[in-house]
């Protein structure tokens, strides 16, 4: 069995199983595996295994990785960390997603910086856990900036993005990924055409799933402890 290969098979299985759980087809769930700190040579082998979406939290550290991995041309790149002012130009160039938008500012200096005719998918980011490390966009001010953005040129608004507190209680899961369920259908029901709610992660991605998640982002699950971040690799 090839490397990553038995943890990408039962990241599969429990998105099934949780779909079945839920009535759910698991062909409406997306998998992102998450990249951050591991090598080129892991999203090669993901890749080999049919993976193509993959997420990053670092502009600069996914710059290093894109560039060693120039020679696989359909890898979907998805920045799914906080992003600095100053790197939105890099973000702009290099990503196909960005899925952490939580200021106006932000979305206004991507759509600048993007290239005329390439539009970049977005999503916001809603704080649903209420902690203040936490980044995002309050809850009752998601579905303003959420259309505010879509009027922004170069930018393709597609959904909404949240990341729930640590914990083992599923009710309290649930419901924090409810909250954001619930805000993707106001602004869906506001006029604007989402489809992505990007939510769960290796320790929640069932409760995500019940809650209507179409997108889970996974990476101890699928590579493993995070290896310890290299110095020198900014935002």
């Amino acid at each position: 069995m090839s490397l990553y290969e038995k943890a990408w098979q039962d990241v599969h299985f429990r998105i099934v199983s949780a779909c079945r759980a839920t009535g759910r087809d698991p062909e409406q769930i997306r998998l992102l595996a998450v990249t951050k700190g591991f090598s080129p040579e892991a999203v090669r082998a993901a890749y080999a295994l049919g993976q193509r979406a993959f997420g990053e939290n670092y502009v600069q550290e996914a710059t290093v990785k894109m560039k060693s991995l120039s020679d696989i041309p359909d890898i979907e790149w998805h920045l799914i960390g906080p992003l600095q002012r100053n790197k939105t130009r890099a973000a702009s160039d290099c990503f196909a997603w960005v899925e952490t938008i939580s200021r106006l500012d932000i979305a206004q200096r991507l759509a600048t910086a993007r290239s005329p005719g390439a539009g970049l998918n977005v999503c916001v980011q809603v704080n649903i856990s209420g902690e203040s490390a936490k980044s995002g966009v309050a809850p009752d001010e998601a579905v303003a900036l959420a259309l505010s953005v879509a009027r922004l040129p170069q930018l393709t608004m597609r959904g909404l993005m949240g990341i729930a507190q640590e914990t083992q209680d599923v009710a309290r899961q649930r419901t924090q990924f409810r909250i954001l369920r619930q805000l993707f259908e106001a602004v869906r029901a506001a006029g604007l055409a989402l489809d992505t709610l990007s939510m769960g992660m290796s320790a929640d991605l069932e409760a995500a799933i019940a809650e209507g998640a179409t997108l889970v982002r996974v990476g101890s699950a699928l590579f493993g402890s995070r290896p310890q971040r290299s110095e020198g690799l900014g935002a």
